[in-house]
């Protein structure tokens, strides 16, 4: 009978954090890869690593300028992407696109389209793409975006995009992640300068016009000019407008403006100290979100998991008040904890 102690024996099946981690600082995509894939496993093994992981590449991030891109369905994120994309590795940098699929609501998985959206991207050497679905989380944003762009800096990307569904549900979680956040718009402001969220034009660093080419080009201008004045009010007591611009992804036009600005408004921000506050509270957060999110899952015993559920659809039937509903969590949970103490 083999000694379990016997270094012959089987090896271990949890990954290799520090084989990965030098994978990943050598640049090796694959590498990358895969350690994207751990952080977005569920297991509490891979948490562990993953932790390890992260900690171990922290020193090699923080270099990249980060880029939150959001918009609605249709607005051409992806054509953007790929034409400003392009346009950055052909000046030497490297790019990383953290694009954020809409989950099918059949499978759970993403529909992953952006790679066949990015046709030229998905083979230039000085790009990564990495689609990831939303599965329901609020802002259009993956589980586990803040864990990729960190790992996609530490493999040596000087520019990460996170681009979103554009669901509208929390940009503030998506601006939460960057340091210059651009909602884009489509050409023809009128009806949607009217129906926008305040709360989106607040939170923009930056508002492109997308689609500004041939006929559109003229209604690009005049919605770039409705958004300008609408912005010069919004912010009249509390500080500088955001820039407005116009551009096509498809055309290939504004795009060394986009980049100009974008470029613009990291490098004052890092001048005045606003970007390293910025990161700072945003690490802060993510912080708090990740121990939320852990300390309901500690709390909650699976056999109370189905309980809460109930509680869910009651209160989205109306048969309940979410106040009720919540009181009611509560006692049960406590009622729990006590029962298993006693045992």
């Amino acid at each position: 009978m083999r000694d379990r102690r016997d270094p012959a024996g089987p090896a271990p099946t949890g990954p290799d954090v520090g084989a990965l981690a030098e994978g990943v600082a050598a640049g090796s995509r694959a590498a990358l890869a895969r350690a994207i894939t751990l952080v977005e496993s569920r297991r509490a093994d891979h948490r562990i690593a993953a932790a390890s992981l992260l900690e171990r590449l922290l020193p090699r991030t923080g270099q990249a300028v980060r880029i939150g891109l959001t918009g609605v369905p249709g607005v051409g994120k992806s054509t953007l992407v790929e034409a400003f994309g392009t346009m950055l590795t052909g000046a030497g940098h490297r790019l990383a696109v953290l694009a954020v699929d809409p989950s099918s609501r059949r499978t759970g998985g993403s529909i992953l389209g952006d790679k066949t959206r990015m046709a030229k991207l998905a083979v230039d050497p000085n790009a990564f793409i990495r689609p990831s679905p939303a599965a329901g989380t609020l802002g259009g944003v993956a589980s586990k975006t803040r864990e990729a762009l960190l790992l996609c800096e530490a493999a040596g990307f000087d520019v990460v995009v996170v681009e979103t569904v554009g669901v509208g549900q929390s940009e503030t979680v998506v601006a939460d992640m960057v340091d210059v956040f651009v909602a884009l718009m489509l050409p023809g402001a009128g009806d949607e300068l009217q129906g926008i969220k305040k709360g989106l034009l607040e939170l923009a660093d930056l508002i492109a016009i997308n689609k500004a080419e041939g006929e559109n080009a003229a209604r690009a201008g005049a919605a770039a000019a409705e958004y300008r004045a609408a912005l010069r009010i919004l912010f009249s007591r509390t500080g500088e407008a955001p820039p407005v611009l116009t551009l096509s992804g498809l055309a290939g036009i504004g795009i060394e403006a986009f980049w100009a600005a974008i470029r613009d408004i990291a490098a004052r921000r890092r001048a005045d100290g606003s970007l390293a506050a910025r990161r700072a509270e945003q690490s802060v957060r993510w912080f708090r979100s990740l121990l939320d999110e852990r300390m309901r899952q500690a709390l909650v015993p699976p056999a109370q998991r189905a309980a809460l559920r109930g509680l869910e659809q009651a209160v989205a039937d109306g048969r309940t008040t979410a106040p009720a509903a919540v009181e009611e969590a509560v006692a049960s949970l406590l009622g729990a904890r006590g029962q298993n103490r006693g045992g």
